[in-house]
């Protein structure tokens, strides 16, 4: 099954739903990984060496920072970037969805917005 990181701004709603309907889901905080405060490159280097997908609603940054790791041929697990507009209850239903039908490294080296369309 895959894993997430959920950054450190990532809506804690969204991470307590998920682990509400679905404690089984690997996920864990930038908090709990004493990560807070550190930027964005470090926050993808971590998830990648730990073979963690990043949960964002960062998309000014951490979008940019993603895709320069693809650029010089980095791990980058993948990026999924969650609208705020995004209810909490299709966020929490997708973010399931995907962890559940996803393949290990299927999300590798992608980029992705949530919902997905």
């Amino acid at each position: 099954m895959i894993k997430f990181l959920a950054d450190e701004n990532f809506n804690n709603q969204i991470v307590r739903g998920i682990l509400r309907q679905a404690p089984a889901i690997d996920i864990v905080r930038v908090q709990d990984v004493n990560l807070s405060g550190v930027d964005d490159p470090t926050v993808l280097a971590w998830a990648a060496d730990a073979g963690r997908i990043v949960l964002t609603h960062d998309v000014a940054t951490m979008m940019t920072f993603a895709y320069q790791r693809i650029q010089d041929g980095l791990s980058m697990p993948g990026l999924f970037e969650v609208s705020r507009r995004v209810p909490i209850g299709l966020a929490i239903e997708e973010i399931i969805l995907i962890a559940e039908c996803s393949l290990d490294d299927e999300w590798e080296g992608q980029v992705r917005f949530l919902p997905l369309r």
